[in-house]
């Protein structure tokens, strides 16, 4: 057999004889010719199997073929400059791994729900590949990003005793004697974290048992969040945009031709410089009036809220000190004003809503105790919480960027849904 090698590196492999591993994405016939587009994951090429040049049963394995059969394929690669890709391969030989049933996901319109529950085959289509790619650069930039400033990666749990911000949207499970929570957030735990290593970071798996339908939200979610000692608000929003700027130009950089697959507008992508606009919650009360849109001040904003107020830039534009009334009991109040808290929500242009949520954390242990308290949280669960308070306490600072509102965004998507290879959310479960 020859050389194995992947679609993607094709280019190196002009004018010889190389053999794919893939799978039939689809198959046109003409006379003599049969086209097979061919994807292995990495790319998808055309193969061409000209009938003089294979032996009579290659030629007809290449006519049964149906969509979604596996196959090993070989053949010379040509240049080939009217594919996307640049190259073709002329087929010598092939071997049918296995045939498919007939495909279920055809060219036609399906709905959402068909899709939905096809999704384990649903992400095999080339605008689904283009989106999980995109996530996947948008995670690996975001490590990148911490890991070239020193940050240390601090998994967190994802059975808590505790809420980060009360049970209302937690998912409650039984944990042998007693009650646990999955997590919402792993912030907590890295703030402890922060005390022993500086600058850290926790990245996995967060769940909110939110009874939402809107585009924005699901069930379950990733986040990655940052946790920085001796830090303050305006250090918090600083690397928020920094980490923002860095994100979107390693997709620029790394998945144009994704975002051209989505018909992302690349431009507007290419307006993301740091640093971003900050205003005041005030502010940001005053253009929701100027907009005619009824808001009673002092409240925390909705989705349509955030769309009218991130419409004002061409970039993401962060809102800071908010309302200590509508934040969690855990952020530093303002000197200046203790009714507002050290707070700061990132919210995308274009409508995408909040992508980033973060503040300055309280760093007094009677303080913290008194929020803990006046908030009828266990203070026994929070007891360790406390803690990181008494021994060496320090200023500090962090926030939480989720990732799938953020892959919606960078893409374009009109609906949260696609920004995960198997979403959850209320009436979905499966597959």
């Amino acid at each position: 057999m020859s050389q194995i090698i992947k679609i993607k590196d094709v280019a190196q492999y002009l004018d010889q004889e190389v053999t794919f591993q893939g799978w039939l994405y689809n198959k046109r016939s003409s006379g003599k010719l049969r086209f097979l587009l061919v994807r292995d994951g990495s790319e998808t090429i055309q193969c061409v199997v000209f009938k003089g040049d294979v032996p009579e049963e290659i030629f007809d394995d290449a006519t049964k073929l149906t969509q979604e059969s596996a196959l090993r394929i070989t053949g010379v690669i040509a240049k080939d400059e009217r594919s996307a890709l640049g190259y073709e391969m002329q087929v010598k030989g092939l071997e049918i791994v296995s045939l498919a049933d007939e495909y279920p996901i055809t060219k036609k319109e399906h709905g959402t729900d068909f899709l939905m529950d096809h999704r384990h085959l649903w992400l095999r289509s080339s605008r689904q590949h283009a989106i999980i790619r995109i996530r996947h650069e948008i995670i690996r930039s975001a490590r990148e990003f911490f890991d070239d400033r020193g940050f240390t990666l601090v998994d967190t749990p994802i059975f808590t005793p505790n809420a980060a911000e009360g049970t209302t949207n937690l998912f409650e499970t039984d944990y042998f004697d007693e009650k646990a929570y999955l997590a919402q957030s792993g912030q907590l735990y890295g703030e402890a974290a922060a005390m022993a290593f500086g600058d850290i970071y926790c990245f996995g798996p967060t769940f909110r048992a939110e009874k939402s339908k809107t585009r924005r939200h699901l069930t379950e979610f990733w986040m990655i969040e940052p946790e920085m000692a001796f830090c303050d608000l305006e250090k918090d929003m600083q690397v928020a945009e920094e980490f923002i700027t860095h994100i979107v130009k390693s997709v620029l950089k790394n998945r144009r031709n994704e975002l051209v697959i989505l018909e992302r507008d690349i431009e507007k992508l290419e307006k993301i410089e740091a640093p971003f606009p900050k205003i005041h919650y005030d502010d940001a009360v005053e253009i929701l009036k100027k907009n005619n849109i009824d808001f009673e001040y002092g409240g925390d904003f909705g989705g349509t809220d955030e769309t009218v107020i991130s419409e004002q830039f061409d970039r993401p534009v962060i809102v800071h000190r908010y309302p200590a009334a509508v934040k969690a009991f855990y952020m530093k109040r303002d000197d200046k004003n203790p009714d507002l808290a050290l707070a700061m929500d990132m919210l995308a242009p274009e409508g995408y809503g909040e992508i980033i949520g973060g503040s300055q954390r309280e760093d007094d242990h009677q303080v913290l105790l008194d929020r803990v308290k006046e908030h009828n949280l266990p203070e026994k669960a929070f007891a360790w919480y406390l803690d990181i308070r008494k021994y060496g306490s320090v200023p500090h600072a962090g926030f939480g960027l989720g990732i799938e509102r953020t892959v919606s965004w960078i893409c374009g998507l009109n609906h949260v849904r696609e920004t995960i290879p198997f979403p959850r959310f209320m009436n979905r479960l499966y597959p």
